[in-house]
């Protein structure tokens, strides 16, 4: 009696057919549950342990995304057992494959985000990649509906070469036409990934230096020193020879100065060590070397190197500052002068006589 019972057809289908139906509709239905509840709340609990908020959101990604298509994917397996009417039975397809295609796009939006973001934080979230990125995702998300429709459309049955053709002839003559914006664009991705600079670097592009302020699609904008904002298409960038001051460890500082001839040696051979223990006991800074380099035209001159521990230039200064001020306080203590220009003349095999009247040439000569 059973048996006849399952034999029995109702609406082209039997009893048993549906039945097998609806024990695979309730099998799928279960075991995504138990996947919900035991394997994705452990992997929760473990993301709750860790410090980074990207494997929560992987783990939110998957139960958004995937668990809905498993649904959708059970759903189908059960009905595909059934004979169902043509019109019904395309209906169904087609609706399969809407949803499970919009839930495709959406899982493969969120794994592109999720990478970009994976990709900040390994920049050491960077206000530069941050600032990509508000450009790069919704223009991502733009591209992935963009396939997704067509990809949608040409399972539908729709004879989408006509569009994509014309897609193509269009986006040739949109490239021809913005060939300057593309280049641009091209270079804005090398300054993105390659990172020659980012926001905030202090930079030098020719004859021109500045702040970089603002990292676009097509132009970079840095603020001068006197303040005025200097734009740069991204492609004379690329093109160009950068100095990234910003990504300097320390500065190097080299300067001379002069003391005059009448000094004495003993005097002489102290300074090397004198600006040694100046510096030596300044903070930030290593000391390189100190020499009596050379005579120059009015002074003895001495050319000191050493090292800023830091790149940033007010810094330096204040350093510089602090080194000439002590210098000159310990010059003074032992009656070391520097030199300035100057000039002697020297008058050889002239009387008294003589010499007053040349005096007298150069004082009636300065009247006129």
């Amino acid at each position: 009696m059973t048996l006849d019972f399952l034999q029995v057809t109702f609406l082209d289908n039997q009893v048993a057919d549906y039945l097998i139906a609806l024990i695979i509709l309730v099998v799928g239905v279960f075991l995504i549950k138990i996947l919900r509840k035991v394997i994705i709340r452990q992997l929760k609990n473990w993301a709750a342990k860790t410090t980074t908020l990207l494997d929560d959101s992987l783990i939110r990604l998957v139960e958004r995304a995937v668990i809905p298509l498993l649904y959708v994917g059970t759903f189908y397996v059960a009905i595909a057992n059934l004979t169902l009417h043509p019109i019904l039975d395309q209906v169904i397809d087609a609706l399969t494959l809407i949803i499970a295609t919009i839930l495709g796009i959406r899982l493969l939006v969120s794994l592109v985000e999720y990478g970009f973001r994976l990709y900040w934080l390994t920049r050491r979230q960077s206000e530069t990649v941050e600032q990509a990125l508000d450009a790069l995702i919704p223009a991502a998300r733009i591209a992935i509906w963009a396939l997704g429709i067509v990809f949608l459309l040409d399972n539908l049955g729709f004879d989408i070469s006509a569009v994509v053709a014309g897609l193509g002839i269009g986006g040739v003559a949109i490239a021809l036409a913005s060939q300057g914006f593309l280049q641009d664009l091209f270079s804005y991705f090398s300054i993105l990934f390659d990172r020659p600079f980012e926001l905030g670097d202090f930079i030098i592009v020719d004859d021109f230096l500045g702040s970089v302020e603002h990292i676009g699609i097509k132009t970079t904008r840095l603020r001068s020193l006197s303040g005025e904002q200097l734009v740069f298409a991204n492609t004379d960038l690329t093109n160009s020879r950068i100095r990234n001051y910003k990504r300097m460890p320390k500065r190097r500082v080299a300067f001379k100065f002069g003391v005059l001839y009448e000094t004495s040696q003993s005097k002489l051979q102290s300074i090397p060590g004198i600006v040694q223990g100046i510096i030596e006991n300044l903070e930030n800074t290593t000391f390189d070397r100190a020499h009596f380099s050379d005579y120059g035209d009015f002074s003895l001159n001495f050319e000191v190197v050493y090292y800023v521990l830091s790149s940033d230039y007010n810094l330096y200064m204040d350093i510089q500052q602090q080194l000439n001020l002590q210098l000159k306080q310990e010059f003074e203590a032992r009656q070391i002068e520097f030199a300035y220009p100057t000039q002697i003349t020297y008058f050889g095999n002239l009387n008294t006589g003589e010499i007053s009247d040349s005096l007298s040439a150069l004082v009636a000569d300065g009247r006129h």
